[in-house]
């Protein structure tokens, strides 16, 4: 078992381009299987429940190179101890939230990595910023200097086929251009977080640097 999923994780994570980074989604995956993904030579790992993270940051906490990374719907009250559990947060969805997570990072004297997360269709399963939502909040985002503002994450509205998954990727893509060519001082925009097991490859024909992988690698989980 191990020695097959190290080399079919392997397999997957080879197959990408060197520029897209993989970020293992193991929301209920036992710390046993992620070591064989570190084996594999998976360095960073995707979590969504604060809680459930914590537990297996204390299991692996010998493998000091790991970079972990929020990925679910992060609640204002669970903040603080997002910024002390993880270095990068892809689901900062609304400005609130923004501000929240700036004035704790300055009182805990860190400066995580972040993506805003953006719906290019609207969806009402879906937390994020709407375009013109996005756009008009620039330059109070602009002021959050406590956070490292890397780039845009969106996850496709359910149903779509994969033409239309490409759009939306294509758009997300056009989206975080346009506000880099704006040149702000605070906001790079470049990385898109966006693809996961069923859709990753569209991801990065769209220009996706990270995607986020979990059935894929690890198989369904219930």
């Amino acid at each position: 078992m191990s020695s097959s999923l190290i080399e079919h994780i392997a397999t997957i994570c080879g197959s990408l381009p060197s520029s897209v980074r993989v970020i293992a989604v193991t929301k209920t995956v036992p710390a046993e299987l992620m070591r064989y993904a570190y084996a594999a030579g998976v360095r960073d790992f995707g979590e969504s429940r604060i809680q459930e993270a914590a537990r297996k940051q204390a299991e692996l906490q010998d493998l000091s190179d790991v970079t972990w990374h929020l990925i679910g719907h992060l609640q204002s009250n669970k903040a603080k101890k997002a910024l002390e559990q993880f270095q990068w947060i892809h689901s900062v969805d609304n400005l609130q939230l923004a501000e929240r997570l700036n004035q704790l990072a300055s009182q805990l004297g860190v400066s995580p990595q972040v993506c805003l997360q953006v719906k290019i269709l609207s969806d009402a399963n879906k937390s994020g910023w709407n375009v013109p939502e996005l756009l008009a909040d620039l330059n109070k985002l602009n002021q959050y200097k406590n956070l490292q503002i890397q780039g845009l994450m969106t996850i496709p509205r359910a149903g779509l086929d994969a033409a239309e998954t490409l759009d939306v990727f294509n758009r997300t893509a056009q989206l975080a251009k346009e506000i880099k060519a704006q040149n702000w001082s605070h906001m790079k925009m470049q990385h898109l977080s966006m693809g996961m097991s069923g859709d990753y490859q569209l991801a990065v024909q769209a220009g996706a640097t990270m995607v986020r992988l979990g059935t894929i690698l690890f198989g369904q989980r219930f």
